[in-house]
């Protein structure tokens, strides 16, 4: 059984799945005929990622496809918000009424060399330094679920995408901001771990 965990709530399904080799994953039965020429050249495992999503999709809402708009992915027919992840052999899917963004991350040491991207002194100040990599991880992934839910070719991750004080023994009510000097909008986030990862859900 691939369904791996259930992180949906009282306004979106969340599923998380974990690959096997034993399933099926055959693109003539699960992906878009308008997405065969998307995955021509694709690394195997990256092929695996996008039909797996589509597995998880057929699960719920089997006459639904999943399309995209300058890579961006949008349910068809349009009657629900959704986001993807994938970080193999997990992938996972939401499905929400409202506008909804989440993210898998590997926790990886590298993650220390790039922080300087990404990272405001503000976050910097309420990083536990013995446990540096987790943060930084968890921000770093909070901040692509944002970026899923409100992005811009022109906004950055470090300037104008925030991520709030938070303690990695309740990562919960996380509290993020996405701004400009048009835009200040507030979100909620939810963090979960599981073997060597993190999900990250904000809506």
């Amino acid at each position: 059984m691939p369904l791996y965990r259930d992180f949906s709530n009282d306004t979106a399904t969340i599923l998380l799945w974990k690959y096997d080799e034993q399933e099926e994953l055959d693109p003539s039965k699960l992906l878009e005929k308008e997405n065969f020429d998307k995955i021509k050249d694709y690394h195997p495992t990256k092929v695996k990622e996008l039909l797996l999503v589509r597995k998880i999709l057929k699960s719920v809402l089997p006459h639904h496809q999943i399309l995209y708009k300058e890579r961006e992915p949008y349910l068809s027919p349009q009657d629900f918000e959704i986001s993807v992840t994938h970080s193999f052999p997990y992938a996972a899917l939401a499905i929400s009424k409202n506008k909804i963004g989440i993210d898998i991350e590997p926790f990886n040491d590298k993650i220390v060399r790039i922080q300087h991207k990404f990272l405001d002194e503000k976050e910097s100040a309420f990083i536990e330094k013995e446990h540096e990599v987790a943060y930084l991880t968890i921000i770093w992934s909070l901040k692509e679920s944002l970026y899923k839910i409100h992005h811009s070719n022109y906004w950055s991750l470090k300037k104008h995408y925030e991520v709030k004080p938070f303690r990695l023994d309740f990562p919960f009510d996380i509290k993020c901001r996405v701004h400009d000097e048009k835009v200040s909008d507030l979100f909620s986030a939810r963090v979960a771990f599981f073997e060597n990862y993190c999900i990250t859900i904000v809506d």
